[in-house]
């Protein structure tokens, strides 16, 4: 399973939810994070998040299972390990 979690602030909130359009992905929250899952890679487009360069970059707070394939101004791309 490719896991990994973001900080629920309003600043990260469009992350989890353009990861959930895709039907292989589940979100839900443990703590204050929110953890988006898949048995798969998982692909974020950022301009659909609207997330500005800082917000983007910062909005991983950790991996489980998984490792960063892509972080760019274009997509986050997570991978399983």
């Amino acid at each position: 399973m490719t896991v990994f979690y973001v900080l629920d602030v309003p600043e990260n909130a469009t992350v989890p939810e353009v990861a959930a359009r895709d039907t292989a992905v589940t979100v839900d929250k443990v703590g204050p994070y929110f953890r988006i899952a898949s048995a798969g890679a998982i692909s974020v487009d950022r301009r659909a998040t609207g997330c500005r360069h800082a917000v983007w970059y910062s909005a991983v707070a950790a991996l489980q299972d998984a490792r960063i394939a892509q972080h760019d101004k274009d997509a986050l791309r997570v991978e399983p390990r």
